[in-house]
């Protein structure tokens, strides 16, 4: 057992794997389409939320500025997301990608992490979703919104949206394509009205002279000021640097592009330019955003949960709160979409390794897509939003996608160690040392996260541990000891084998 959960699997044998009949998805997606699901599950909550809420606790104005370093974070990442989706054109992302580099039990920590991160990403936005629904048409509370248990609203749109990824990830593409294009005109409409309303004076200081604040207690104090008693400040250097740390979060959903490489016409071309051309147009509306809504009202007033709404209505213009909401409503419905997608193609990795029973990774014979999955998550995920107050564990998100980003720096680095000869359609620039600073500032991030949700990381990987050794690691060597009596009967010198 000890050499079966260090063995990694081949990046040959992994492309192989994706022609197997019964497991193969088709291949149908563009760069465009890649490019419309990252703007789309990037562009949510973040820019309707964080930009005001971060400029009035930390940084003033200057989030600008925190959200052009967190571009740059995420930039590192993404590069490394890059070479790997392209070189290794499968589903599962940084599942794979472990798997291919360090082993059967990172590639199982990772999925698993993976899991919590997607599935509870998708739970957490779509409350988010049912609130908007409920602000925007008045509905009921008990329907719909912050207090309704069961969250209807919730319930409603996860399970729509579980069809709609059932039939297809190219029909997936399309109506995520039509409310991208909605939402991005909203963000474009904000900018554009925004900028008549932008007055000096609110602008000024632009960066807020710093000032300490006092650390939060108990489990809600960040790690690092638990550990080193390191206290704080807001506004400033640190207060910048502070909500970059915040508003990184906003950035995350890039690295779900990479779960569909095994659907994409070309992901060797395609994938790097979907991952790194959404990241590019999310981080220029982000900066824009922040500017215009810092512009229009005094970043002191902006600590609400509807800060473009207020810059709005602080300028009279209350017609305009209505169609934020719209471009809110459109925005989070994408979002969802595309974390069930993910969450779906990393299970079927999975399954498909045998490390979650290989029945559910079958594929629909018309539309092409994981049904069995798709519908399981689909029904957990809206049973979670409706029911699960998700406000405490939605950090768990953030935590669990940093945890990714890590493996996979780490993973560009030993496979251009391991295999120097492999073809790589896009190769990450300096390395090691960008990999090397991507893991850094992941890192760094991670430690800034509250106590509460270390803990809670903890409780799920023990979870996922006991999982493993209970069920994955024996069934996955069970499906490697066919596979090497097959191989031995009719061998193959030119398809290399799994490496211990």
């Amino acid at each position: 057992m000890a050499l079966s959960v260090l063995r990694t699997k081949s990046i040959e044998r992994s492309i192989q794997e994706t022609d197997e009949p019964g497991h193969r998805l088709k291949r149908e997606l563009s760069a465009l389409d890649l490019t419309v699901f990252g703007v789309g599950v990037i562009v949510g909550t973040g820019i309707f939320v964080l930009t005001g809420q971060q400029a009035a606790t930390n940084a003033g104005p200057a989030i600008v500025i925190s959200f052009l370093l967190a571009a740059v974070v995420c930039g590192l990442a993404a590069l490394c997301y890059a070479e790997f989706a392209s070189t290794v054109p499968v589903a599962g992302s940084a599942y794979t990608f472990g798997y291919a580099t360090l082993g059967e039990l990172v590639a199982w920590i990772i999925g698993w992490d993976l899991v919590l991160e997607l599935g509870l990403g998708a739970a957490v936005v779509a409350r988010g979703w049912s609130a908007y629904l409920q602000t925007l048409f008045g509905l009921p509370t008990w329907l719909a919104g912050d207090t309704a248990v069961p969250d209807w609203g919730a319930m409603f749109i996860v399970l729509v949206l579980t069809v709609v990824g059932v039939m297809g990830t190219k029909l997936s593409g399309r109506f995520t394509g039509v409310l991208v294009a909605i939402k991005v005109a909203v963000v474009l409409f904000v900018i554009g009205l925004g900028l008549f309303y932008i007055k000096g004076s609110n602008l000024t200081p632009f960066v807020p002279p710093a000032q300490p604040t006092e650390g939060a207690s108990g489990g809600e104090e960040p790690l690092l000021q638990a550990l080193l008693g390191v206290v704080p400040q807001q506004f400033g250097f640190f207060g910048i640097v502070a909500a970059a740390s915040i508003v990184f979060f906003a950035y995350i959903g890039f690295d779900v592009v990479a779960t569909t490489a095994e659907e994409t016409r070309k992901p060797q071309r395609d994938m790097p330019r979907g991952i790194l051309a959404s990241l590019a147009i999310c981080a220029v509306l982000y900066m824009a955003v922040a500017f215009v809504v810092t512009g229009m009202a005094k970043y002191t007033s902006l600590d609400t949960g509807a800060p473009l709404a207020k810059a709005f209505s602080d300028n009279g213009v209350e017609w305009a709160s209505k169609v934020i909401s719209l471009g809110a409503i459109c925005g989070i419905t994408t979002v969802i979409l595309v974390l069930l997608l993910g969450q779906s193609r990393v299970i079927f990795a999975m399954s498909r390794d045998h490390l979650l029973p290989p029945a559910i990774a079958r594929v629909h014979p018309r539309f092409g897509t994981p049904w069995l999955i798709t519908i399981g998550t689909g029904v957990v995920v809206a049973l979670v939003s409706g029911f699960v107050p998700l406000s405490k564990l939605s950090e768990l998100t953030s935590i669990g996608t940093l945890f990714a980003f890590v493996v996979v720096a780490i993973g560009v680095i030993i496979l251009r160690r391991t295999r120097p000869d492999l073809p790589r359609a896009f190769r990450t620039p300096f390395v090691p040392v960008l990999p090397i600073l991507a893991v850094l500032a992941c890192l760094w991030l991670m430690i800034n996260l509250p106590v509460d949700t270390w803990i809670r990381f903890v409780i799920w990987m023990a979870a996922g541990f006991v999982v493993y050794f209970a069920w994955g690691v024996r069934a996955a060597g069970r499906r490697r000891e066919i596979d090497e009596r097959a191989a031995a009967e009719s061998p193959s010198p030119t398809q290399p084998q799994d490496r211990v």
